[in-house]
């Protein structure tokens, strides 16, 4: 059974935050701390906020298995403070994450290809995302996987980004 993507509502909140803390436990117990830290986002108000916020954007979107639930999050939008501007018109991977359950395998590849076919509809043939830089690279090698390109890296305090784009034409 494959999941169905809609609009995220602030009723999604606890689920996307569910996630979180899947990730964060699981990267805790694979001695990667420096993405998220340890703290359970759910246990955290900034980060509930922050959560809830996104789920209010219209931009927001939520993978939802037939069986596990919400399984995966999307949030489309402008680029955060903290990188450059775009020179043309862009679709930004503000968040995306996935589910470690078994059933959600690829939910994040099927998200991205979602964000393609919302970027094709707003006229836009950029789509850019941040993401983590530290660890061993994965993240960095998972988007770029998806087609992704590596353009620019940055540090917010301590935490090591890297930017990457893909373009919708060639």
């Amino acid at each position: 059974m494959s999941e169905t993507i809609r609009h995220a509502s602030p009723a999604d909140a606890n689920a996307i935050l569910r996630l979180f803390d899947e990730a964060i436990a699981w990267f805790a117990s694979i001695g990667n701390e420096g993405q998220w830290g340890v703290e359970p986002f759910s246990t955290q108000q900034k980060q509930v906020d922050r959560v809830t916020g996104w789920c209010s954007e219209p931009g927001a979107f939520v993978a939802v298995h037939p069986e596990a639930g919400v399984c995966g999050a999307l949030v489309l939008g402008e680029a955060n403070d903290y990188v450059p501007a775009a020179t043309e018109p862009e679709v930004y991977v503000r968040l995306l994450i996935g589910s470690r359950d078994a059933r959600a395998k690829g939910v994040g590849r099927r998200l991205l290809a979602f964000a393609d076919g919302e970027a094709a509809a707003a006229g836009a043939d950029l789509l850019r995302v941040d993401c983590y830089a530290g660890g061993t690279g994965d993240l960095v090698r998972f988007y770029e996987s998806c087609g992704y390109a590596p353009t620019e890296t940055f540090v917010v305090g301590t935490w090591p980004g890297q930017i990457l784009e893909r373009r919708l034409t060639a």
